[in-house]
């Protein structure tokens, strides 16, 4: 008998799936970043739930009122990745024994700065005794059938493109969680990295609008594996040939002897938007994302062949299936 340490995140999901009936008419299929039910007159409600806890998503230096903001921005940015305004969400908070009075204001607060930073509302949810911090959210929002970008649709020929750069997070890990050193001008950015997260919901609601994106997710279990499940579901490969190392990042993976490369492609926890861009709409897409105050990166492109290539300094590389993956994370940290 198999224990979920050797199962793995994802091959508990799909054993999961496998015992679920599907539901008639189904808008999006399982296994994408939200879940929808047609609610008629050509729109959709998409739902989605995500869960914190303490022991595997609150680094060392986290605040409570910042390990409750994110569990709301774990959220949102799935919704953003879709190209759906959250209106509203619930909280289900498992409490540890010893916390204080002000400890729990600081998490109330927090998710409700993290709603509001985002224009929704935290309606409600659950509270419960738990042996560690729990936070469990689901966010509602409701979009026009039409504007929702699944994981499903890149085509060979589209551009590969991302709203920001990466390698910051796992830095910041590394600062917070091994104790390495960075100069002052790089390591508050690091560090807020992963402390301060922020969904980019004004760039994915601009892509919907545009209709450029063929496919979109969100980048928080790493730049590799987001470009793995968008292949599987779309059926297609990618190749790189600008990958977005941060400036941060760089000088960091120098100090130490680290590679940028493998810190940008599989350390995760970055809430960036990956998503395919059609060729002849790419302009219209990069000025409505600059319109809203953000950036397209073009770091790639769809290919026919089911491969993950990375061209950089002269030679070719494939890009590996991993990134982020609970159980067997803490496997490898033990």
């Amino acid at each position: 008998m198999s224990l979920v340490e050797e199962l793995g995140e994802r091959k508990i999901i799909d054993l999961i799936l496998g015992c679920l009936d599907q539901m008639p008419n189904m808008q999006v299929p399982f296994g994408d970043d939200v879940s929808a039910i047609d609610i008629g007159h050509g729109k959709l409600a998409v739902i989605k739930a995500d869960m914190l806890v303490g022991k595997t998503d609150v680094p060392q230096g986290m605040s409570l009122w910042q390990a409750a903001r994110k569990a709301v921005v774990m959220n949102i940015s799935d919704l953003a990745a879709k190209g759906v305004q959250p209106l509203a969400l619930l909280a289900s908070i498992g409490v540890p024994r010893g916390l204080s009075r002000k400890d729990i204001q600081h998490i109330g607060k927090g998710l409700n700065a993290g709603a509001r930073e985002y224009n929704a509302y935290v309606l409600g949810g659950d509270t419960n005794e738990a042996s560690d911090l729990v936070i469990s959210c689901s966010v509602l929002g409701i979009c026009q059938k039409r504007h929702l970008i699944r994981r499903s649709g890149a085509k060979p020929g589209d551009y590969v493109a991302v709203t920001g750069f990466f390698g910051k997070t796992s830095s910041g890990l590394k600062i917070l969680l091994e104790n390495l050193s960075a100069p002052p001008e790089i390591r508050e950015e690091l560090v807020n990295s992963v402390l301060m997260p922020h969904a980019r919901l004004r760039e994915g609601l601009a892509l919907a609008q545009t209709k450029a994106a063929t496919a979109s997710i969100d980048s928080s279990d790493g730049l590799a594996w987001s470009l793995h499940e968008i292949s599987l579901a779309s059926n297609v490969g990618f190749v790189l040939d600008n990958l977005p190392v941060a400036q941060e990042a760089e000088k960091f993976a120098k100090i130490h002897g680290l590679d940028p490369v493998e810190l940008t492609l599989y350390g995760g926890e970055e809430y960036e938007l990956l998503a395919t861009i059609q060729p002849k709409l790419w302009q219209d897409a990069e000025k409505a994302v600059e319109t809203v105050g953000g950036f397209l990166i073009k770091i790639g492109r769809v290919m026919k062949e089911k491969t993950l290539l990375l061209k950089a300094v002269g030679k070719t590389v494939s890009i590996e299936a991993r990134g982020w993956e609970h159980f067997k994370q803490l496997r490898s940290e033990t």
